[in-house]
């Protein structure tokens, strides 16, 4: 997933989208906006959407109805969801949003402390997933081509989502000593 993938906010009230907007921008992440379900569907079919915060209750298409069309596809069937709502988590909401694979069903009005925790973990999350599937395509393709002469560039090692744990080195004291010979 490219490094620009965006985090796309959808509510049918302005006002919404400002503070969730607000809550969001100290993270830092790239933020696009949309008012309705078909505006959010076809943002989310061009790409680019690493995360999507959805309201549940919109006129047209519903917040329900949008991650059931995503879930369908392959393109946008693993983009996390968190789906918003302001009428209560009834136990049917619940079932049918959670069977539908959404990472979290938020309650309004919104913690703004709570809500920056979930989108950086699911954020960073998705982006760290995208950039090993695209590690496996290219070693696939080195493994596929390996009869040609071909120099693979290096790549960077990924972060570690604990920026306390040290970086892991290769040699005899990265081995156990049980694996020693």
């Amino acid at each position: 997933m490219p490094s620009d993938a965006k985090i796309l906010i959808v509510d049918d009230h302005e006002d919404t989208l400002y503070a969730l907007e607000s809550a969001l921008a100290p993270l830092g992440y790239r933020l696009a906006s949309a008012t309705s379900g078909d505006e959010a569907l076809k943002q989310v079919l061009r790409g680019q959407v690493g995360l999507l915060l959805l309201d549940v209750r919109m006129p047209g298409v519903s917040g329900l109805e949008v991650v059931r069309y995503m879930r369908r596809l392959e393109q946008t069937q693993h983009i996390p969801v968190i789906l918003l709502t302001g009428f209560g988590a009834d136990h049917e909401l619940t079932a049918t949003a959670f069977g539908l694979g959404v990472a979290d069903l938020v309650l309004k009005p919104i913690d703004p402390w709570a809500l920056r925790t979930k989108v950086r973990f699911l954020y960073d999350s998705y982006r760290r997933q995208r950039a090993l599937e695209q590690e496996i395509r290219e070693l696939r393709a080195l493994v596929k081509g390996e009869g040609e002469a071909h120099t693979p560039r290096p790549r960077p090692a990924l972060p570690h989502p604990d920026a306390r744990v040290p970086p892991q080195r290769d040699g005899p004291a990265a081995t156990p000593a049980q694996d020693r010979p």
